[in-house]
């Protein structure tokens, strides 16, 4: 039961393209109590930067561990196995310690012939475990490869879009950047690739759920930031600008708001209905938004679409981004309840 517990895990961590849920999977539970664990630990730590450098360890870290836990794991299953088998062994196991030390040279490889299955049963478990391990460890290793492929895709688009809302992200600078540089017409591909982005974020990080822990290695740089700033935009311009085509910001909602719900879901992060920014803030940023040549819409019926909209998305990314310990993006007003790494100045 264990051995096979353990394999049906790595099957579904690794080989399945898609999320699976099912109570008796180790490598769920294994992420989210060392996270708990990972996080309060890191989030006593001074200065801020320390402190997001130990946040940072954790995935690759837990992708070690994982590694290491399903292989001790299956070497206690076959231990188990090979006790119960052992008057096919030569010599006789004396012990369950002989037991697992055989159980790991065999899922191991090692092979080192001084404990020899004799007779069928033992026999097609001691190829059984050199199978488990091998697979095992092989598909780990081509597992690290997709996630750092995975983790680099994503990453090219964040920090593209650094330039262009700042860091942290903000929706409101990043349509000031555009206006500022004559690029407003360029604002529907950007929505465009920012629909494509996060497509492949919500794919690859339902999959591979240890891919939301990976942080950038930019400073006040991620993600949900990223996100963040793109919804808000795309929000804006739905809801407060006119003149500007609107198609695309509103594909950008859809599938923004899509990924913000089904990941907080996944996660078990709720929000709960939040707007998140209050009228004062909001009237601010469309005085941004008019020094910066935008035409916009009566305040009264730009603030109503506004907050339609913003509620669909803004509780979750607050929650996910206290949840995983990231600095928000700066959505018209910090909501974050995490200490800003840098002051002002």
């Amino acid at each position: 039961m264990i051995v096979t517990l353990i394999l049906i895990d790595v099957f579904a961590s690794v080989v399945v393209p898609r999320a699976v849920r099912w109570d008796w999977r180790v490598s769920p539970r294994l992420i989210r109590y060392a996270w708990a664990a990972w996080r309060s630990a890191g989030l006593r730590m001074q200065p801020a930067e320390r402190q997001d450098a130990f946040l940072a360890m954790f995935a690759p870290f837990n992708v070690i561990l994982l590694l290491i836990v399903w292989l001790i794991a299956l070497i206690f299953g076959y231990a188990l196995m090979f006790y119960g088998l052992r008057s096919e062994m030569r010599p006789p196991l004396g012990s369950l310690g002989d037991a697992a030390y055989f159980a790991g040279t065999a899922l191991l490889t090692i092979g080192f012939g001084d404990i020899v299955a004799t007779a069928g049963p033992a026999r097609f478990f001691a190829l059984s475990a050199g199978a488990a391990g091998l697979g095992t460890v092989a598909i780990v290793l081509t597992f690290l490869f997709s996630l750092f492929a995975s983790f680099q895709r994503r990453e090219v688009f964040v920090v593209t879009l650094d330039a262009r809302g700042g860091a942290p992200a903000s929706g409101v600078s990043l349509l000031e950047t555009h206006a500022g540089l004559l690029l407003v017409d360029d604002l529907p591909d950007l929505f465009k690739r920012g629909q494509e982005w996060a497509a492949e974020v919500l794919d690859t990080h339902l999959a591979y759920p240890i891919l939301a822990f990976f942080r950038s290695s930019h400073v006040d740089v991620s993600w949900l930031a990223a996100l963040g700033a793109m919804l808000d935009a795309s929000t804006l311009i739905i809801s407060s600008i006119e003149g500007v085509p609107r198609g695309q910001a509103v594909l950008m909602h859809n599938v923004g708001s899509h990924l913000t719900n089904d990941i907080a879901k996944y996660f078990r992060v709720n929000g709960g209905p939040n707007v998140g920014v209050e009228f004062g803030e909001y009237e601010s940023a469309r005085q941004r938004l008019a020094a910066a040549g935008y035409a916009l819409v009566n305040a009264q019926e730009g603030w109503a679409t506004f907050q339609r909209l913003r509620v669909e998305y803004s509780g979750q990314l607050n929650a996910m981004a206290t949840y995983w310990a990231i600095v928000p993006a700066q959505w018209i007003g910090d909501r974050s309840p995490i200490e800003r790494r840098h002051a002002d100045g």
